[in-house]
């Protein structure tokens, strides 16, 4: 049986191992796929060695960045982005380790395709992306291949960052499309939600909040009450996993 799962940490609350297992179900695929949770990125290789049918692994936070030097081989995709969310493993006697690590960005083509049925091009140019963190690479960089400028939001903003106070009315006129790419607001913190200045939404504003559980996060309630489009983060999930399918499997 061939073996997939997920690094990362916490794992409570992961969206990979419920729609992996559901899909290798219904699909009479002889695969099970489990959750890796580790604090410490370096434990990829125990973890590969530990498993020799593990074929692929998922990554999340807090490890899309710091993965990059335990890899053997990086995309191109990924390593623009400057993230990893998606590792295929390759059994390799040849390799002092016995496998190769490769690394590919998926959030950013899951992203891309989920977001861009609500974008309208006269109203939606310009976007703020909440959180500076590996998700957010793979959103800016969606976000330039589609024409749409952005702008970084963080609690502790570096050099041509912004920070929540920096906020004004008046950017909000023009910043129409806000990507919350932060755990705020995720379960069971569910009364919180990140500090932009929701009184000044309007119609022409879209929220798009990376956050799948609850289904109806505080931001995008917030954002519903004045009038904005509001979209969750469960397709883009869907996506970057069928997509992390496809690179495990080639």
């Amino acid at each position: 049986m061939e073996i997939y799962g997920l690094i990362g940490y916490p794992l409570a609350h992961s969206f990979s191992s419920e729609f992996f297992n559901r899909k290798f179900q219904r699909e009479g695929i002889h695969a099970k796929y489990l959750n890796f949770e580790t604090e410490e990125v370096a434990e990829v290789h125990q973890i590969v060695l530990s498993n020799p049918r593990l074929r692929g692994l998922n990554v999340t936070i807090p490890h899309k960045e710091s993965i990059l030097l335990l890899l053997d081989e990086v995309t191109p995709e990924a390593k623009a982005i400057g993230a990893v969310n998606a590792v295929r493993v390759e059994r390799s006697p040849d390799n002092m380790h016995g496998y190769r690590l490769v690394g590919h960005n998926t959030d950013h083509v899951g992203f891309k395709e989920s977001i861009a049925p609500l974008l309208n091009p006269t109203k939606h140019r310009n976007a703020l992306v909440l959180g500076t963190g590996g998700v957010s690479k793979a959103v800016t960089c969606a976000l330039t291949d589609m024409g749409i400028g952005w702008k970084l939001v963080s609690r502790t903003p570096a050099e041509e960052q912004l920070g929540y106070d920096e906020l004004s009315p008046e950017m909000l006129k023009s910043y129409t499309v806000i990507i919350n790419a932060t755990p705020v607001g995720t379960f069971p913190n569910v009364n919180q939600c990140p500090p932009i200045l929701y009184d000044y939404l309007t119609p022409n504003h879209l929220l798009y909040d990376l956050v799948y559980n609850p289904e109806n996060t505080l931001f995008l309630k917030k954002g519903k009450k004045r009038g904005a489009s509001v979209k969750n983060g469960r397709e883009m999930l869907e996506r970057q996993a069928l997509a992390a399918w496809e690179f495990w499997n080639e």
